[in-house]
């Protein structure tokens, strides 16, 4: 048997579909790839079992997600198994490939006292094409190639391309020319989907509800807040939106679905990675309604309706939505952004001595009922968007907002104001005997706006927590120990300075 037909076969990629069934594994739902290579057995084998030991399939009834903010989920999935009296096998398949197997708490809801379970494993071997070819060394398989060419034979290598022992001789099959794989059965051990399974003692012979509860990786939800600016900068229509994030490895069909919004307190523990790659689809869900309570110290946002929440998949569900919200256009120059006290006298006349042009634009709300909105708000982007002359939405900036309760003020930097321009100027230094340093600053606010503008001017007492402002054109106002700030107005086309005078004494 020669392999030069092997060397005209175009290269392409494949994807692998296999095509085994456990004997005891039952499934939630299954969407297989449509296949460009295969791999088949002539005999397909459940996992080893001892013949001694009745098999149950666990079949699904309920299922309930609370999902956190940080990459976290808590599933309870209840489902109907057949038990005889003694132990069984029960074989609970399609959980999630992050689940965590030492959270996994189980009971019968239906016969609790006559039910125990005697011993818990998560299997996690899953069938592969690669995984297949390590089971096979050394032992017998056939493959297809692209042009048709069936080669058979031992395995000896299958590190890259595959090294086959056949009666006439070592025959090296290219990877990439591979369209199918023949195995004579599967190996035990190998299975298609993530499982649990346990050794169940029950006392009588009937049909049991038994409930399982785990907590698991992969899957997350964050807030993210479409807001629309009225046409002169003072009101704000505002739209919530769940975005829930799947990347567990499980599907939830029909699932109870609930949000924490809070930062729990997690162990920090070793996960299974996941796979490099992600296809993320997007859905965006008709809007439910959703009922928002406290959970102990944190939120809760209960979706009142069942929700399916796909492997791999970005959901949409709008939580909240408020019109007619006041804000506040804030224009702030910080000339000097970073700097600040950090524990040690500064002494160096240039430190600190830089100016940054930037006057930045913020939105500022209250987070009341006054206000129209006066809700929990969990962490989470805020985009902002205002309509053009022709009606047309345009975005103008976005910024993130931690958890924030009612009643709290919220606000949004959007960017950089074009038109107006800060500059900041040491006037003034001088070192009034070895504990004691004066500064002198000017800061300048050019506004090339046809309306006049209020600036508000921060600075920052960062050469030692000792400070004290001896003169100022204007009367500042303190908002930390380190920080200052000054209100001033600035004439349209036209600018404004602010001086003051600084000492530190150490």
């Amino acid at each position: 048997m020669s392999i030069k037909p092997l060397l005209h076969v175009v290269r392409r990629s494949f994807v692998v579909m296999l095509v085994f069934v456990g004997a005891c594994t039952l499934t939630r739902e299954t969407t297989p790839p449509t296949p460009s290579t295969t791999t088949s057995t002539r005999a397909s084998t459940a996992p080893a079992t001892s013949g001694l030991i009745p098999t149950a399939q666990a079949q699904n009834e309920e299922i309930a997600l609370t999902v956190y903010n940080q990459n976290l989920a808590l599933v309870r999935d209840v489902r109907s198994l057949a038990l005889t009296a003694g132990v069984n096998e029960v074989r609970f398949a399609d959980v999630a490939a992050q689940i965590d197997p030492t959270s996994v708490h189980v009971r019968s809801l239906t016969n609790p006292g006559n039910t125990r379970i005697l011993e818990q494993n998560f299997d996690y071997d899953l069938v592969g094409s690669q995984k297949l070819l390590e089971k096979y060394i050394d032992k017998a398989i056939s493959v297809v190639t692209d042009d048709g060419t069936t080669y058979e034979g031992t395995l000896l290598s299958a590190e890259g391309d595959l090294v086959l022992k056949t009666e006439n001789g070592i025959v090296v099959v290219r990877r990439d020319a591979i369209r199918q794989f023949d195995f004579p059965a599967l190996p035990d051990g190998l299975i298609t989907r993530p499982s649990l399974v346990w050794l169940v003692e029950a006392q009588q012979t009937g049909e049991q509800d038994m409930e399982v509860t785990y907590m698991t990786g992969g899957i997350s939800w964050r807030a993210d807040y479409v807001v629309q600016l009225n046409q002169d900068d003072t009101q704000v229509d505002l739209n919530g939106w769940v975005t829930l994030e799947n990347q567990s490895g499980a599907t939830y069909e029909n699932a109870k679905l609930k949000l924490v919004a809070g930062d729990v307190n997690v162990v920090q523990r070793n996960m299974r990675a996941m796979p490099d790659v992600m296809m993320m689809e997007k859905a965006e869900a008709p809007t439910p309604q959703v009922e928002e309570r406290q959970l102990f110290e944190y939120h809760l946002y209960d979706v009142q309706r069942p929700v399916t929440v796909r492997n791999n998949q970005t959901k949409q569900i709008e939580f909240t939505s408020a019109s007619g919200i006041d804000v506040e256009k804030i224009f702030v120059y910080d000339g000097a952004p970073g700097l600040g006290f950090y524990g040690t006298p500064i002494f160096d006349q240039s430190y600190g001595a830089f100016s940054a042009p930037d006057v930045n634009i913020y939105l500022d709300m209250e987070n009341s009922e006054e206000n129209g909105l006066g809700i929990p708000l969990p962490a989470g982007r805020v985009r902002v968007y205002k309509a053009d002359v022709d009606g047309t939405l345009q975005f103008v900036g976005e910024d993130t907002i931690d958890h924030t309760p009612r009643d709290e003020r919220v606000r949004l930097r959007l960017g950089n104001a074009f038109d107006i321009v800060g500059e900041r100027r040491q006037t003034n230094f001088r070192r009034l005997g070895d504990d004691v340093v004066e500064e002198s600053f000017e800061i300048t606010i050019r506004n090339h706006k046809d309306e006049a503008v209020e600036v508000r001017v921060v600075e920052h007492m960062f050469r030692w927590s000792e400070w004290e402002i001896t003169r100022e054109s204007d009367e500042h106002t303190k908002l930390d120990q380190g920080t200052v700030e000054w209100r001033i107005d600035v004439p349209a086309n036209g600018e404004a300075t602010v001086t003051y005078t600084v000492r530190y004494e150490f």
